[in-house]
């Protein structure tokens, strides 16, 4: 996988289109994730001409772990890497746990906006029951990562295993409860082997990224969303058990400007892969 090196040495799996810009789309994969879950849409965003790069967080894949890691300070990874890459100018895009970390780069100068695809709201805040609508095993989850990182880790091994090793043909179960009807209609054949493709790839050397994100989002998050003074878009559908639709529509009370486009009859899935068009429209006008 090509490799980003950052300036503690830690190195990043990136995927960079190969057009020649200044200006990009950033994506930031949900979690767990990686950053293949994006090859289509760099696919389609090259298509249209456009630059865009997707990346590992830190400790997914082969991208080095980064203990202690906020959602602000993931900013310093994506600082360097469009210092790296040349990129002046951007709109980063962020599907589920991917969502924070877009809307942290509103506050890097380059960024001229943001788009959230089903992302989550904060945890802790007194106007948002943060597990609220989500199925079981999100509150299985957040209820180890609320004990500590050692609970946390043990909960991983013994009840995520399987999706180290899932296959197309077996995401779906392995979901369990967190997907609904409109989710499993768009999980079926090739995309549901690339799904379980990128859950592999991006486990496959250890739970650390998902642990972090865990950790990361029932901290503070490093920033006050009403001082977002960029474009904001949320999309958002009402058959997800990952990221209920409050959390959208929490993040739009709360970020000023920002635009909620809510999908009635789709999911946390189904959303990104019948819109991705649309949403790659936004980001094409953003960096106009």
């Amino acid at each position: 996988m090509p490799q980003f090196k950052v300036k503690d040495g830690r190195e990043l799996e990136i995927l960079d289109n190969g057009i020649t810009s200044t200006k990009a789309i950033v994506f930031h994969h949900g979690t767990p994730g990686h950053f293949s879950a994006w090859s289509t849409w760099l696919d389609e965003a090259a298509a249209r001409g456009i630059r865009a790069i997707a990346y590992s967080r830190a400790g997914y894949g082969t991208s080095d772990r980064n203990f202690g890691r906020s959602v602000l300070s993931n900013n310093s990874d994506i600082s360097l890497l469009l210092e790296g890459k040349g990129i002046s100018e951007f709109v980063a895009i962020g599907w589920s746990g991917g969502g924070p970390h877009a809307l942290a780069n509103t506050f890097d100068h380059r960024n001229v906006g943001a788009i959230t695809l089903a992302g989550v709201g904060e945890y802790g805040a007194a106007d948002l029951d943060f597990l609220e609508g989500m199925g079981p095993e999100n509150h299985d989850e957040f209820g180890a990562a609320l004990k500590g990182e050692a609970v946390l880790d043990a909960w991983m091994n013994a009840n995520a295993g399987s999706m180290k090793n899932v296959t197309g043909a077996e995401i779906k179960e392995a979901f369990g409860g967190l997907i609904g009807d409109a989710d499993k209609a768009v999980i079926e054949g090739d995309y549901a082997d690339q799904m379980a493709a990128t859950m592999r790839s991006g486990l496959a050397v250890s739970f650390d990224g998902w642990i972090d994100d865990d950790l990361a989002f029932i901290r503070p998050w490093g920033f006050n969303l009403r001082e977002i003074s960029k474009p904001v878009f949320i999309w958002q559908g009402d058959d997800d058990f990952m990221v209920p639709h409050a959390h959208s529509e929490w993040l739009a009370k709360h970020i000023p400007g920002a635009q909620l486009k809510f999908i009635p009859g789709h999911g946390h899935i189904s959303l990104i892969e019948k819109y991705r068009s649309q949403i790659l429209d936004q980001a094409q006008a953003l960096l106009k």
